[in-house]
């Protein structure tokens, strides 16, 4: 019994598409602004920051209460000043 010949990897006819992470550009639509906190939303009953970092947006993970969201989005200013010096 003759061996299978193995298909090329790659069709050599199609662009090959390289792979660019996600970033988030600004809040989504659906987030809702909490009053009173600079940088925390409400997403889907949970508080996120968004802080712009260079030119993107850094989302920080999800909160419970927004006092701890706003607290990671000032840690990451303060981060991001650090590091443009």
């Amino acid at each position: 019994m003759n061996a299978p010949i193995m298909k090329p990897f790659r069709q050599h006819n199609r662009r090959v598409i390289s792979y660019v992470p996600r970033v988030e550009p600004a809040p989504p639509d659906h987030a809702v602004k909490v009053e009173g906190f600079r940088d925390v939303w409400l997403l889907r009953g949970k508080y996120v920051a968004f802080v712009l970092v260079g030119e993107h947006f850094r989302r920080s993970p999800t909160f419970s209460v927004p006092e701890a969201a706003q607290r990671w989005a000032t840690q990451m200013r303060q981060e991001g000043e650090i590091a443009e010096e």
